[in-house]
């Protein structure tokens, strides 16, 4: 018996594993016909997940935590337990506060492409110059408050001494509009997830200052994300996905399909676009500047290798304190463990026959500031940060 779902997506490479199990017979092989509803912003995958009109989402992690703790808007326990992605975000900023970055930079200017603390330091050079001389606060894109992108934008900038609500001003635009914005100079410079962050470079109208993986090496990004009370009356069903996703996660992976990935995510139904450049997000292969310099890094996007589909408490662990430290949330170890809940790692090793074992320990977060993450004390880590919100 086939079963039917629908299932909400936002055109970004990290829904990858979703499309592609769907156009290569994965979850048809696995009894599921599923339809995908292409949206344009979190909100609205978030809401109709919620209410049922998505069986299934392709949903920020935060969103599922927040969601599942009421943060933001109305409390639905959600679980995650399959990751669609790890890292994949980067931070992309315009011709003028690139070069105004590489004016500030104390040292070799190469630091640009490798050391986020040396850009997070002379970002803050250019806040205090564009303060002296009373110019308007820069204003930076990301996707939505509760999101990895917003978390890694503080994170880098409070870094090097700018503190995310006082110094600058950070709005909330879908990943479809970051360039438009960029184009018109409503934004200096936006954090967004895959292809975004190239389109702008490939107009011209910027630069990609940072990949993710450079501020943190095991950034949970997007999860493949369900009712819990779904989940708990659709169990083969919710396995069946699980395994018609990781079919995918694996196809997607292997570098002799790159092409025929790149080729399907560029339907315009899905993400559209071009596939070269879809291609080499997926190689970790991205033009960095309108001059044509590229660089490449191995973990720019994780879909399924080295165990990026496993959910790690451990990842929501780390996202909840982030709320914490921005005040978006009062610490208690209740809610530390209802986040923690949200990632399913039980339910992804039962579907797929596996024992349990994880992929990522305490340290394996990789943060380039700060001590290493330790989720059994989230007080001690932020207390280690000079700024933040913290509202309990």
């Amino acid at each position: 018996m086939t079963q039917s779902l629908r299932i909400g997506f936002i055109p970004l490479v990290d829904a990858a594993a979703l499309i592609v199990a769907v156009d290569k017979g994965f979850a048809a092989a696995e009894g599921l016909d599923i339809t995908l509803v292409r949206e344009v912003s979190w909100s609205n995958i978030r809401d109709k997940l919620n209410i049922g009109l998505f069986d299934a989402a392709h949903l920020l992690a935060p969103v599922a935590i927040a969601s599942s703790l009421g943060l933001g808007h109305v409390k639905v326990p959600i679980v995650a337990p399959f990751n669609l992605s790890l890292n994949g975000n980067a931070i992309t900023v315009s011709p003028a506060l690139h070069a105004a970055i590489l004016g500030e930079l104390a040292g070799d200017p190469r630091d640009l492409l490798t050391d986020p603390l040396a850009t997070a330091q002379a970002l803050s050079r250019v806040v205090a110059a564009r303060r002296k001389q009373g110019a308007e606060p820069l204003t930076l894109g990301m996707t939505f408050p509760f999101s990895t992108h917003n978390y890694q934008l503080r994170f880098w900038m409070a870094a090097g001494g700018v503190d995310p609500d006082e110094d600058v001003r950070l709005v909330v635009l879908p990943p479809p509009f970051m360039v438009d914005s960029l184009a018109n100079g409503h934004v200096d410079g936006f954090c967004v997830g895959a292809p975004w962050n190239s389109i702008a470079v490939d107009l011209g109208i910027g630069h990609i200052l940072h990949f993710v993986s450079d501020i943190l090496v095991r950034a949970a990004e997007k999860v493949l994300a369900v009712r819990r009370n779904w989940s708990e009356t659709n169990p083969q069903v919710l396995a069946a996905l699980i395994r018609a996703a990781t079919a995918a996660a694996d196809f997607i992976e292997q570098p002799q399909h790159r092409a025929e990935v790149a080729r399907i995510l560029a339907q315009p139904e899905h993400i559209g676009g071009d596939a070269d450049v879809l291609q080499r997000t997926l190689d970790g292969r991205l033009k960095i500047s309108p001059d044509g310099t590229y660089r490449e890094s191995s973990r720019y996007l994780l879909v399924g290798r080295e165990g990026a589909s496993r959910p790690e408490p451990v990842q929501a662990a780390w996202l909840y304190a982030q709320m914490v430290r921005w005040g978006q949330a009062s610490f208690s170890p209740e809610a530390l463990r209802t986040a923690q809940q949200v990632f399913r790692s039980d339910l992804y090793d039962a579907a797929l026959g596996r024992a349990g074992k994880a992929a990522t320990g305490p340290g394996d977060i990789g943060a380039f500031a700060g001590p290493a993450f330790d989720a059994n004390d989230i007080a001690g880590h932020l207390a280690a940060f000079k700024i933040g919100r913290r509202c309990g």
